[in-house]
């Protein structure tokens, strides 16, 4: 990866955007990559709209701004489809991932999308996985498997670090998902 790579997350507060661009993030650092995520949100509560950013570079990064052209957008949440324009700024050759039982045909028919759409059953995954609807985990599967900024073995690596005991789960519903999205 010469250039960097930008992604934008769209979730709800407690959805774990957030978590999902730190996680990749420092799953890229532990690959040697420059990587940064952050949130924005103010005082939002549990449910509201919430966006995460991701940069993942080889060089250096300098920016520290949010990112407003996107190279990929991730939607944890697929009611956001009806309340947030998610593709706003996203670059041409972008491409939108989302947590979707719909295919990908379907959602470009229903939304008019022109860039790539790549769909998952996130929720599903999760459910079966690890018995909650949190579809944080399951979705950096989606993500990984289209961009491969990081490999799967620093992913399970970071997700062991942060859900310690609960990291099983995470791991299945990363890998499930890494396996069943549709491209």
């Amino acid at each position: 990866m010469s250039r960097m790579l930008e992604v934008r997350w769209h979730g709800r507060g407690g959805s774990g955007a957030v978590t999902s661009a730190e996680v990749a993030a420092l799953a890229a650092i532990s690959e040697g990559k420059y990587a940064q995520s952050f949130p924005s949100f103010g005082p939002e509560r549990r449910g509201a709209p919430v966006v995460a950013f991701l940069r993942i570079s080889d060089e250096f990064i300098r920016i520290r701004t949010n990112i407003y052209e996107p190279d990929i957008v991730v939607v944890l949440d697929p009611s956001l489809l009806n309340v947030v324009d998610i593709t706003v700024g996203l670059k041409e050759n972008g491409k939108i991932i989302i947590n979707t039982g719909k295919s990908p045909a379907e959602v470009k028919a229903e939304f008019g999308y022109k860039w790539p759409v790549i769909t998952v059953d996130a929720t599903k995954i999760a459910r079966e996985t690890i018995k909650l609807p949190i579809t944080n985990t399951a979705m950096l599967g989606a993500f990984i498997k289209v961009t491969e900024a990081v490999g799967k073995d620093a992913l399970i690596e970071q997700l062991r670090e942060r859900f310690g005991k609960r990291a099983e789960g995470n791991i299945m519903a990363m890998t499930r998902a890494y396996d069943e999205s549709v491209l």
